[in-house]
């Protein structure tokens, strides 16, 4: 693992890009890594967003769309990325030191906000892989937990070594001296492996479908009336999410209609 951080340096503010410095570095593995910068003070975001980041290649920008992992009332950025070996941008993205320069898109967007939510009872963020990202934004933003009795987060990875953030949900939260008291028992974290041996196994949606999910966390199954749901990650596994749900009765929803999930659509590996 490498661990860095440095003193943040201000951020340059010409053009559609933020100029930002990196922070801080974290290569979990030979996959996945996690880096922060410097956050301009006129950037402003909702909690669960999502934004352009990148570098200048040949003088031109190379960017593809992240969520920011880091909550909105944070002063600085921080991005969950895999590592593509041939892949135009994170080839060189994971390459990264303390005291380089990224780009950081202007225009934050996204539909896993929680003003795309009716209200309800509980609320799942299902994650798979790095799709996480926008739920360890979420998860640290007090409105989540003026709006929902209870808080599920769900993250489905391949090897147990993928589960990157397991201490901030399972100790480090609990712990905070801010947050601590507001969550209390409200934040439940519920990781799966899907290739190996761990105390959950499975695909999130096998583990809805067969009832086990709610049977470990002694909850009742999931009820449009009550539970909301915010869903990120590849492809296949939101498709076949949303077919799951709307199996149930549920409706996506969006800021403009909201409705009983939401889901983002916006990523590809790069």
């Amino acid at each position: 693992m490498n661990d860095v951080s440095t003193a943040p340096a201000p951020a340059k503010k010409a053009g559609a890009f933020l100029h930002e410095t990196v922070t801080w570095v974290q290569h979990w593995t030979d996959e996945l890594f996690s880096f922060r910068t410097t956050r301009d003070p006129s950037f402003r975001f909702q909690s669960g967003q999502f934004v352009m980041v990148g570098l200048e290649t040949d003088g031109k920008p190379l960017l593809r769309a992240y969520s920011i992992a880091s909550p909105s009332w944070h002063e600085e950025l921080e991005f969950y990325s895999i590592k593509v070996a041939d892949g135009p941008l994170t080839s060189k993205l994971q390459k990264i030191q303390v005291g380089d320069q990224v780009l950081i898109g202007k225009k934050p967007t996204g539909t896993l906000v929680l003003d795309g939510l009716r209200p309800g009872k509980r609320l799942y963020m299902v994650g798979t892989g790095t799709g996480l990202a926008p739920f360890l934004s979420l998860a640290r933003d007090p409105e989540v937990y003026d709006r929902f009795d209870e808080v599920i987060v769900t993250h489905t990875v391949r090897n147990v070594a993928d589960l990157n953030y397991r201490d901030l949900f399972e100790h480090d939260l609990a712990a905070d001296e801010i947050l601590g008291e507001l969550i209390g028992d409200k934040l439940r974290y519920y990781p799966t492996v899907t290739r190996e041996p761990f105390r959950t196994q499975g695909r999130i949606t096998d583990l809805i479908h067969s009832g086990k999910i709610f049977e470990d966390l002694g909850l009742p199954k999931l009820g449009p009336k009550v539970d909301r749901l915010m869903l990120c990650g590849g492809p296949s596994v939101l498709k076949d999410l949303k077919t799951q749900l709307e199996s149930y009765g549920y409706e996506e929803g969006s800021v403009s209609s909201p409705g009983d999930y939401v889901l983002e659509r916006a990523f590809v590996e790069t």
